[in-house]
C-alpha cells in the first residue's frame, strides 16, 4: 500500500548547524513507528517539519501522495495530521469540554455548510462528550482546562486531537513529566487508537521499554540523519543504535532495559 505519510530529502538548517539532514522516510496507516535517537539528534524537529511547525530548507513531505511542503501548521491540521507536544498545548482559561468541541467544531467547519453550522453545535457538543468519554475525563468536562493535574492535560490533549479526526497521531514524548501511575493510561489510549488498525501513528519516546510495548517499527536519528530502520528487537540490537542511541555495550543495555 502507498504510504500516508512521506518525507522525501527533507533538511532544515539553522545557520551553519544542519538539524534534520536530508531525511527520507514513508509512514503507513496501522503501524506505530517509534523515532527514537539520543538528544540533539533532530527527533522534535523532524516532527515539526513534517507537521508545519517548521518550514525545510529542502526536501519534500507528502500526505497521501500530494505534496504539502507549501502548507503550515493549520494547512497540514485540516489536511489530517494530528500533533501532540511535549509541554500540553490547550486553552487553559476554557472549560475540559469546550476544549474538546472547539477541536471537533474546528473539523466540522472544514465541512460544514453555513446554513448547517447552528444545528451542527448540537453534534460538536455530542462529539466532545464522546472524546470525553474515550479518555475517561467526563467527569471533569465542566472544569478549567488549568486546574486539571498534569496526566488528566495529557489526556485531554489526545481528545483534542481525536476530536480533530487525523490521519496521522503523533505524539511527542506522550509520557513527559508523569507520574508512573499516569503512564499507563497514556499508553492505554495509544494502543486504543493502534487497535483501530487504520491510523499511522508516530511516536517520539526516550523510555525504551514504552518504545518496546508499543512500536511496530522503529527509526533512529542521529545527528539529523535516518541511521536505522526496522523492527524493534532488530534495531534495538544494532551496534549503530547501542552506541549512538543507548551509548552503552549490549550487556549494560540488557541490564538496564531487560
Amino acid at each position: 500500500m502507498p504510504p500516508v505519510l512521506e518525507t522525501r530529502d527533507l533538511t532544515i538548517r539553522f545557520g551553519g548547524h544542519v538539524a534534520v539532514d536530508g531525511v527520507s522516510c514513508a509512514f503507513h496507516a496501522g503501524t506505530l513507528t517509534a523515532i527514537v535517537g539520543p538528544n540533539g539528534a533532530g527527533k522534535t524537529t523532524y516532527f515539526n517539519l513534517m507537521s508545519g511547525q517548521l518550514a525545510a530548507t529542502s526536501g519534500q513531505t507528502l500526505l497521501d501522495g500530494d505534496d504539502i511542503s507549501a502548507l503550515g501548521a493549520a494547512g497540514r491540521a485540516q489536511r489530517g495530521i494530528g500533533r501532540a507536544f511535549q509541554i500540553t498545548n490547550l486553552f487553559p482559561n476554557l472549560t475540559v469540554g469546550e476544549n474538546v468541541r472547539l477541536a471537533a467544531q474546528a473539523r466540522g467547519r472544514a465541512k460544514a455548510s453555513l446554513l448547517s453550522l447552528w444545528s451542527s453545535h448540537r453534534d460538536w457538543i455530542a462529539k466532545a462528550d464522546h472524546y470525553l468519554e474515550e479518555v475517561n475525563l467526563s467527569g471533569v468536562r465542566d472544569t478549567l482546562a488549568a486546574a486539571l493535574p498534569h496526566g488528566d492535560k495529557r489526556k485531554l490533549e489526545v481528545a483534542i486531537m481525536m476530536a480533530l479526526e487525523p490521519q496521522v497521531f503523533m505524539f511527542d514524548e506522550p509520557t513527559a513529566g508523569m507520574s508512573v501511575d499516569e503512564v499507563p493510561v497514556i499508553l492505554d489510549l495509544i494502543r486504543k487508537l493502534k487497535a483501530d488498525g487504520t491510523k499511522t501513528i508516530l511516536l517520539v519516546e526516550h523510555k525504551m521499554d514504552v518504545v518496546r510495548s508499543l512500536a511496530d517499527r522503529i527509526v533512529v536519528l542521529h545527528n539529523g540523519r535516518l541511521v536505522a530502520d526496522g523492527e524493534p528487537a532488530e534495531v534495538i540490537a544494532s551496534p549503530v543504535v547501542q552506541e549512538a542511541y543507548l551509548g552503552q555495550a549490549p550487556k549494560a543495555v540488557e541490564a538496564t532495559h531487560g
